[in-house]
């Protein structure tokens, strides 16, 4: 069956974790989103680099003390390439045959 609508930028578990973590928050840093969604560094540190690229979220990089900090937020781009993406997923589980 074909799935019309679905994003591919949000195939990945960890990319959905992603945006479903910042939908809900105004904004995250690194350490809680890595918290929250058990991924190692590397592998959030690719996922949300990908995430911008696609300028579906943004991060700030600053300094707390003399620590870095890095937090992201979901873009409006983004927001909205989420909903479209959750909306063809709803759209499909509807269509699917009972069991």
């Amino acid at each position: 069956m074909f799935l019309d609508g679905l994003n591919k930028a949000f195939e990945s578990k960890a990319r959905l974790g992603i945006m479903s973590a910042l939908m809900v928050n105004e904004s995250l840093d690194f350490s809680s989103l890595k918290s929250l969604l058990g991924l190692t560094d590397g592998n959030l540190a690719s996922h949300t680099r990908a995430l911008e690229d696609l300028g579906y979220i943004q991060s700030e990089k600053k300094f707390i003390g003399r620590k870095p900090n890095t937090s992201f937020a979901v873009t409006q781009s983004g927001s909205q390439a989420f909903k479209e993406h959750l909306q063809a997923l709803e759209a499909f589980l509807k269509s699917a045959p009972s069991l």
